[in-house]
């Protein structure tokens, strides 16, 4: 754990975050997006089940000159999640920026009626209501300090037709309708909500899907593109896109920026496409 005093992280003056919590920080996209904010400046809480994975990170972040917390917590374990939240703010101050990036996925690749139902269930408990769980515990803060982010990892599988992984998508799928939700609810006590997919990243997870081990050359894609997105939040810079999913690995920044003004800037509709030549796809 940190050596640090309670509110030893520097509190910014510009408008950006200056303490992070993420969630699923041990290990994978989770632990890219720790480094990745500690090299930006900012004080990191990493949260998750596994304490050597979390210490590990959290040691990393401090070698990169910042303070940082290990904290072990389970997200389907409201408690434990009030206490890790409670332990962040005493350790390192009022949190900017929420990552809710821990998850899981169908523990068999087949369609809902072969599947495991308490499977299926407890993937849309981690992931659904995770999530929401660990925003609850951190809201109260935010709220009193009239500014907050959050980003939610998502995943484009929230929105395509497939066979398996039903857990998964539904759960992903009613994220992305919380994120939009909450972000219309909370924008007048300053806060902003984004859900971001990072695209095919190697992780654990991924490498044990079939759908990505079966295929001959699986389009792996760059975990950085999801921390450059979540530095850009944390600095403010896409404030404007509060309720929007957005594709880390495909969407520019620059142009979902440009389209705000024009009303094109938030998801208001999701369309399925009826073929593959449909300009939907």
């Amino acid at each position: 754990m940190a050596d640090e005093a309670p509110g030893a992280a520097s509190r910014s003056t510009s408008g950006a975050a200056s303490v992070a919590l993420v969630t699923g920080g041990g290990r994978g996209i989770g632990r890219e997006l720790a480094l990745g904010l500690a090299e930006h400046g900012m004080a990191v809480a990493v949260l998750g089940r596994h304490a050597a994975a979390l210490e590990q990170t959290a040691a990393e972040c401090r070698d990169r000159g910042v303070a940082a917390l290990a904290l072990v917590a389970d997200v389907t374990d409201a408690d434990a999640v009030r206490a890790a939240v409670e332990q962040a703010l005493d350790t390192l101050g009022p949190i900017d920026l929420l990552v809710n990036n821990a998850g899981r996925t169908d523990a068999d690749e087949v369609p809902f009626h072969e599947a495991d139902l308490d499977d299926v269930l407890d993937v849309i408990e981690v992931n659904l209501a995770g999530p929401l769980r660990v925003l609850h515990a951190v809201l109260p803060g935010m709220r009193a300090a009239g500014r907050g982010r959050v980003l939610n990892v998502n995943s484009g599988i929230a929105f395509r037709r497939q066979a398996g992984y039903t857990g998964y998508a539904v759960s992903k799928a009613a994220l992305a309708r919380a994120t939009d939700l909450l972000a219309y609810q909370l924008a007048e006590d300053g806060l902003v909500l984004i859900d971001v997919s990072p695209g095919l990243v190697r992780t654990d997870m991924t490498t044990s899907m079939p759908m990505w081990t079966t295929m001959d050359d699986p389009p792996w894609g760059d975990s950085q593109r999801i921390v450059e997105v979540a530095r850009a939040l944390a600095d403010g810079r896409l404030d404007s896109l509060s309720g929007r999913f957005v594709h880390a690995g495909v969407d520019d920044l620059d142009v979902l920026l440009a389209a705000v003004p024009q009303g094109r800037g938030r998801r208001t509709l999701g369309l399925l496409a009826y073929a593959d030549d449909d300009p939907v796809a």
